[in-house]
């Protein structure tokens, strides 16, 4: 028997079957999961649309549509059918990104239209934790940045975005959503750093949190300060914040070829357990 198949735009409606295949892999869907246990399905709050793959009338697979497209839980037949949607309503995004497989099919399928792009990592580790490693002393200076203080953040987290993605966040609206952006993680107590005379020395964000799962991003040692072993003792202080504050499983994903990154979060408490995808434009 053929089975039936259908894609479409999912509605408010339909938050509970959607909520459903995000939470059922906790950790991979953190910073989609998120965002849709605040906004909704609705695209305006959303800041994108959620697309849906039926097969015989059952919700199976989910693809975020927005400055970033993201394939969730996405089995094969759904890649192309997003493809074919993607294709259609053509690019929006700056960057593809989700778990390696999926997301490799997805790019594959889009390159020929789409390509080339600016740069593709094809294998980012997913590392994972639920306890700290003994063997590294939180810094007791690592604290959370209050809102007076986002003027001596923004530097930071400017020469960090550009470091990464390789263009400034500046570039376009002068910074304004980004901005925004950095405002809403100090005001909801996920922006950490430690500053020393004015200026930030380390600094990290849990930048996505649901009850199941967190994940640190942007994590950032001022160059001068680099080599001190500060990223392990700062990301040690984070995620001591993170597990008592936040989510009891604390993950992050970084770029293969960072090897010193990889040392410090597994001498810190992670391990892989998966592997991530970015195509930036």
């Amino acid at each position: 028997m053929l089975t039936q198949t259908t894609t479409r735009v999912l509605e408010p409606s339909d938050l509970g079957a959607a909520l459903a295949i995000l939470e059922s892999d906790p950790v991979a869907n953190a910073f989609v999961t998120s965002r849709v246990q605040i906004a909704g399905l609705d695209p305006w709050r959303l800041g994108g649309e959620m697309w849906g793959w039926y097969a015989d009338g059952i919700l199976r697979s989910l693809c975020y549509s927005g400055a970033n497209l993201v394939p969730i839980c996405a089995t094969p037949e759904a890649v192309r059918a997003f493809a074919d949607r993607a294709r259609r309503a053509g690019r929006r995004c700056s960057s593809i990104v989700g778990p390696a497989e999926p997301t490799a099919q997805l790019w594959r399928l889009l390159e020929p239209g789409w390509g080339p792009a600016r740069e593709v990592r094809a294998n980012q580790p997913l590392m994972v934790t639920e306890h700290p490693a003994a063997g590294v002393t939180p810094d007791p200076l690592v604290r959370r940045i209050r809102k007076d203080e986002i003027e001596i953040l923004m530097p930071a987290c400017v020469a960090m975005f550009t470091e990464e993605v390789g263009i400034s966040p500046l570039a376009g609206d002068g910074g304004l959503l980004y901005q925004a952006r950095v405002a809403e993680l100090i005001g909801t107590g996920r922006s950490f750093a430690r500053i020393e005379d004015g200026k930030v020395v380390f600094k990290a964000e849990i930048g996505a949190a649901t009850p199941q799962a967190c994940q640190i991003q942007g994590v950032w040692v001022a160059p001068e300060h680099r080599g001190r072993g500060l990223s392990e003792t700062g990301m040690a202080a984070v995620l001591r914040y993170a597990l008592a504050d936040v989510a009891p499983v604390v993950s992050l994903y970084v770029n293969d070829y960072n090897t010193a990154a990889r040392r410090a979060y597994t001498r810190v408490g992670f391990r892989e357990v998966g592997a991530f995808m970015s195509v930036l434009f």
